[in-house]
Formats: C-alpha cells, sequence, structure tokens
C-alpha cells in the first residue's frame, strides 16, 4: 500500500483516496513574470514522478497545477518592460511550458490562470465574510481573521504566540491583528486597468492566498486528496489556504480541505540555499546550455523529493555519468515491453516508490539492472528501459543519448569523420596517427568502442 508523509500529521500515513481508485491532486505553480528557476524545475519534476507513479499504481488521477498570473511582481515587471500584463504572462507561461517540456514533465490535466476565477475568489470571499472571517480593515483592504479560525497553525506547527512574535508578518494599519492577511487588495490609482476587477468592497484584485483556495475547490472539490508545493510555501502560503477554505466551509459541520499535504525540500547551490541575493541563483535555461535535459531530471529524481538538493556541476556530471552507464545498459533493446511487475527487480521499485515516493531505492533498483543487462541479459534490459519509463527516464534511443552534443563540444559530424580518419590510419598501418586521433577523441570527452562491425563512439 502506497504511504505519503503527510505534513499535517507529521508522519508517514497510508494513502486512503476519498473516491476508491480515484485521485484528486492540486500543486501550486508558477508566478509567471520571470523564467523558471531550479526550484520550479524540482516542483514540477517531483510531482509530475507523483502523478506518474499514482497513475502506474492504477488509480484515476486528476491533475490541478495552477498559474498566478496577477501579482505585486508581474505588475512592477510588466511596467517596467512597457507592456501589458497579458503580453508578459502569455511569454513567460510559454517558456515554462518549454522548459517544463525539455524536462520530460507531462502537462496537468488542468492549468488555470488566477485571472480566470476571480468571480470563484469573490463568492468564497463573501463566505467568509457571512462566516465572520472577513473584514473590511481601514485601508479598505479585505482581510481574514486570523484569529476566529481555531485551526491556524495547525499544518505548520505554529502557536499563534510563536507567530505573532513578528515571523514572516508584515504589520498593515488597520488590521486587527498583524498575523491576518489581504484577501481581496483595494485598487491603487497607480495600477493599470487590466488588474483591477469591481466586487462588493469596491474596486480591487485578489491576494495571493485566495487564488489557491478558489482554485482548488471550484476543479476538485471542497474536500480533495492531496496538495503539494515547495516546502517554503507551507507557511503562510498553505496555512493561509486551509484557513481560508475552512473558513468558508458550512460552519456547523466538522470540514477538511486536504487529506494528504506533500512539500518538497529546497534546492541549495553548493550547500548553501539559492537566492538572488546570493548571486548563486539558476534558471532551468541557463543548466539546460549545459547539461542535457534528462541529466536534470535524472539529478533530482535520484534525491528523495523531501531532502534538500545540493545543485552543484560536479553533482551534475555525476548524474551525466550515472545516467550514461544507464544508457549503455539499453545499447541494443527494441521496441517498448510493458513492465513485468511480478518480477522480483519491478517488486522492488515498487516497494520503493510506494514508501513515499523513495525514487533513491528505486534507482538503485535501476541500477541493478543495468549489471545484470551488462551481462547480456534481454530480458532484465527491457525490464529496466520500461521501470525507467515509469520516471520519465530512458526512453531515447540509447546511442543518440550516448552522443548527443554538449555545447561547445565536437559535433557529431567532427567526430564521424575523425573516426573515419582514424580507421584509415590503421588500414594503412600508420599506428602512431591512429593512436593519436584515439587519444585526441579521449581528451574530447568521446570513449571509442572497437567491435568486428567496426569502430563505435560515445561520449564520457
Amino acid at each position: 500500500m502506497l504511504k505519503i508523509y503527510n505534513t499535517l500529521a507529521r508522519d508517514k500515513q497510508a494513502f486512503v483516496p476519498i473516491a476508491p481508485g480515484r485521485v484528486s491532486m492540486y500543486v501550486c505553480g508558477m508566478t509567471v513574470y520571470d523564467f523558471c528557476h531550479l526550484g520550479h524545475a524540482r516542483v514540477m519534476v517531483v510531482f509530475d514522478m507523483v502523478a506518474r507513479w499514482l497513475r502506474a499504481s492504477g488509480y484515476a488521477l486528476t491533475y490541478v497545477r495552477n498559474i498566478t498570473d496577477i501579482d505585486d511582481k508581474i505588475i512592477r515587471r510588466a511596467q517596467e518592460n512597457g507592456e501589458t500584463i497579458r503580453q508578459l504572462t502569455d511569454r513567460f507561461i510559454a517558456a515554462m511550458n518549454e522548459d517544463a517540456g525539455a524536462l520530460g514533465v507531462l502537462r496537468p490535466d488542468a492549468e488555470p490562470r488566477a485571472t480566470e476565477y476571480v468571480p470563484q475568489m469573490l463568492d468564497m470571499i463573501g463566505t467568509l465574510e457571512k462566516n465572520g472571517y472577513a473584514y473590511v480593515a481601514d485601508s479598505h483592504d479585505v482581510c481574514y481573521s486570523v484569529r476566529r479560525f481555531d485551526g491556524y497553525g495547525k499544518l505548520s506547527g505554529k502557536s499563534l504566540e510563536d507567530l505573532r512574535a513578528g515571523e514572516r508578518v508584515d504589520v498593515m494599519t488597520g488590521k486587527q491583528d498583524p498575523l491576518d492577511f489581504v484577501l481581496w487588495k483595494h485598487a491603487r490609482d497607480d495600477e493599470p486597468a487590466e488588474v483591477k476587477w469591481e466586487s462588493p468592497w469596491g474596486t480591487g484584485r485578489p491576494g495571493w492566498h485566495i487564488e489557491c483556495s478558489a482554485m482548488g475547490s471550484q476543479l476538485l472539490g471542497k474536500h480533495f486528496d492531496i496538495h503539494g508545493g515547495g516546502q517554503d510555501l507551507q507557511f503562510p502560503h498553505h496555512e493561509n489556504e486551509i484557513a481560508q477554505s475552512e473558513g468558508a466551509m458550512d460552519v456547523n459541520a466538522h470540514c477538511q480541505f486536504v487529506n494528504y499535504w506533500m512539500h518538497n525540500g529546497f534546492v541549495r547551490v553548493d550547500d548553501e540555499k539559492m537566492s538572488k541575493s546570493l548571486g548563486n541563483f539558476f534558471t532551468i535555461r541557463e543548466v539546460l546550455k549545459k547539461y542535457d535535459p534528462e541529466v536534470v531530471r535524472f539529478f533530482i529524481l535520484r534525491a528523495h523529493y523531501r531532502s534538500p538538493l545540493n545543485y552543484s556541476d560536479q553533482h551534475l556530471d555525476d548524474a551525466k555519468q550515472a545516467l550514461t552507464r544507464l544508457y549503455t545498459a539499453l545499447k541494443g533493446v527494441g521496441g517498448d515491453a510493458p513492465v513485468d511487475w511480478g518480477e522480483a527487480h519491478a517488486q522492488r521499485f515498487k516497494e520503493a516508490l510506494d514508501d513515499d515516493f523513495g525514487t533513491p531505492e528505486a534507482m538503485a533498483v535501476l541500477f541493478d539492472l543495468a549489471t545484470a543487462a551488462n551481462r547480456g541479459d534481454t530480458v532484465l534490459a527491457a525490464q529496466l528501459k520500461a521501470l525507467g519509463g515509469v520516471l520519465g527516464l530512458l526512453q531515447r534511443d540509447p546511442q543518440l543519448f550516448l552522443q548527443a552534443a554538449p555545447a561547445g563540444g565536437l559535433s557529431n559530424e567532427e567526430i564521424d569523420a575523425k573516426v573515419g580518419a582514424r580507421a584509415t590510419a590503421k588500414k594503412a598501418k600508420n599506428f602512431a596517427e591512429s593512436d593519436r586521433i584515439r587519444d585526441e577523441l579521449k581528451a574530447a570527452g568521446i570513449v571509442l568502442e572497437d567491435g568486428p562491425q567496426g569502430t563505435t563512439w560515445r561520449r564520457a
């Protein structure tokens, strides 16, 4: 049985879906004002893996990952660029989809844009006001009254007293409590018309937290199975989502918004947290100029999703070497065979992923299969490819992967020409020239493999 570490329970729990055989999952997506970075890559790849495993386990999954396309940073960036909000967000949504596609991330079933769900947000805010959780502050913003929600802090494990000490809370004049957060922002004169909507509380726009509560409940229902996102969203975003969503439910009934909360760990760079202020901030596009996208996906999945992920060139180089070992074991494997789930390696693979998506242990199974494949076991070689496919890996032609040219490296045509020149030198018994070409290629990271049918090559 699948077990998931539930942040709400602070423990691994057996996964029991609300509706037998069906799973509903919502993941907080990107705020689209810039190119996606490695932290975004981890969220996308991790929950793509989760979605793939749920489906491989026989569940009918509905996967929703939202897009925040209205936000202070978006407004500011569009004004700086002299473009409309829609032009900016359309451009970066397209870039996000390109990056996700390169990393082998399948599109979610729904990708709601916040701006398309403002009526649902207004309805929820109205319900919160009726239920006594929302009020109009002196600033004319509509705020959520945290002190009125008994369960506030249950996800983050923070008491109201701890939170009131000032942790990550901005004090705003006119709020009843410094912890109270904005549901509806009153319009400012300097903001463009396209970010202003009419509401019972005057012209304005939604706060960040209400977006996910409204879109999640609209698309998956008031009670759904899994809510995911990065560890940085646990507080305040997800804590506020619970307060809003449960506060908008029937006040006379005990209702729960989400059963299982999943959070992936931070991305670190050379053991420091990735941040723009430290200058160690990498976009997916920057990384893909240097590394094959499948290497980056492999690197992300090789670590357990809840552990910190330490990015460095050395770790990416190690990932490249490891993935090369797996692809080398697949040389000569043709076609796509289904997974034989009754086979011992597949059972170990399943046990690993059923234990809170244990990808490190699942990867170890793949390397055991590669060892068997290298001994000539074609059945287990096919099993290796099939199980790799469950994780979105190892589905390319092995030769194409092994010969894929990195940026700035020798092209395939240049290598083929040198291999041909070496063959000519060997035929003429000019072994000094033959050895010189081999050494030159080796220095360029090209491994030559001589066989009865001639010489093949791969990149180291």
